[in-house]
């Protein structure tokens, strides 16, 4: 019943966006199946100049079908998990194929993605006890690394708008966290945020979104998801919980599934369809706030 709940919650929100959105309550078969015949993505490597960690970091890029330099793009920020880098993505979920496969149905707004590596301190390599109090502190120390290094590097290198609207940030379990940390932290610079699965890094909801009505006219979307058997729900629960109390508009989907790539894979499909485009806010007001409950 829970479930069947999310997901005429999660329903209700697509059908009050525009009409190019696909109405889907999850991932069909063959999502993240490689293709031949359609037009394919480009992943670039790249190193930046951090002044925050005081060394070059590296990131990878995802450039859409069809990239140009000609036109502009908006810009999806999609973070890694406590035991991930700026490959864990690219090695255990396949994004790229996700999204190509997303754009030959026609699906997608054109965007670049980027990943990065969110453990900000100059041995930034998954190595060792990746749970040791400074590796820790360098996810959060990553907010900094984000915003005053990286951000500023991607449109210096890439044709990519600069306002906040064409802006998003995603990521999974700790990089879910440091989303939405980060995300509702700098509302002047996302407007458009996704938790999956999000650690217990996550604030509490109240130092999250002390100002809620500045949420409510900043944000385009904010997503929490969340496999149903997974552990650290308690997490995601709490934050939809204040959210609904506070009337902040969003979608809460829980899933079938655990904590892994099987639920984060299906969490990147439905989340990148809705990004970058036209939100019935007042549909949205109406028909999704606590309607997973």
């Amino acid at each position: 019943m829970q479930k069947n709940k999310c997901f005429i919650f999660l329903l209700l929100l697509i059908t009050g966006i525009a009409k190019a959105q696909t109405t889907v309550k999850q991932a069909p078969a063959g999502f993240d199946t490689f293709r031949s015949g359609i037009s394919h993505g480009v992943i670039d490597t790249i190193s930046y100049d951090s002044k925050t960690v005081r060394v070059t970091r590296r990131a990878t890029v995802y450039l859409p079908p069809g990239f140009t330099k000609n036109k502009k793009y908006p810009v999806l920020y999609l973070l890694h998990g406590i035991g991930g880098d700026e490959f864990e993505w690219l090695n255990n979920g396949h994004p790229e194929i996700i999204l190509d496969n997303l754009y030959a149905d026609g699906k997608l707004e054109p965007m670049i993605v980027v990943l990065p590596n969110g453990r900000a301190m100059k041995e930034d390599r998954a190595t060792g006890n990746i749970m040791a109090p400074d590796k820790v502190q360098a996810f959060a120390d990553f907010e900094k690394d984000l915003l005053n290094d990286l951000v500023p590097f991607i449109q210096e290198k890439y044709p990519v708008y600069k306002d906040r609207e064409h802006r998003a940030l995603a990521g999974l379990s700790m990089g879910g966290g440091q989303s939405l940390n980060f995300g509702l932290g700098n509302p002047d610079i996302f407007a458009w945020v996704g938790g999956f699965s999000s650690a217990p890094n996550t604030r509490k909801p109240e130092e999250l979104l002390p100002n809620p009505e500045l949420a409510k006219r900043k944000l385009k979307l904010l997503w929490i998801s969340c496999g149903d058997h997974d552990n650290l729900i308690s997490f995601s629960q709490r934050t939809h919980d204040y959210f609904v109390k506070n009337n902040v508009p969003h979608i809460f989907y829980i899933e079938p599934g655990v904590h892994d790539f099987r639920v984060w894979k299906n969490d990147l499909y439905m989340f990148s369809q809705l990004l970058f485009k036209p939100v019935d806010v007042a549909k949205f007001n109406n028909d999704v706030t606590g309607g997973s409950k």
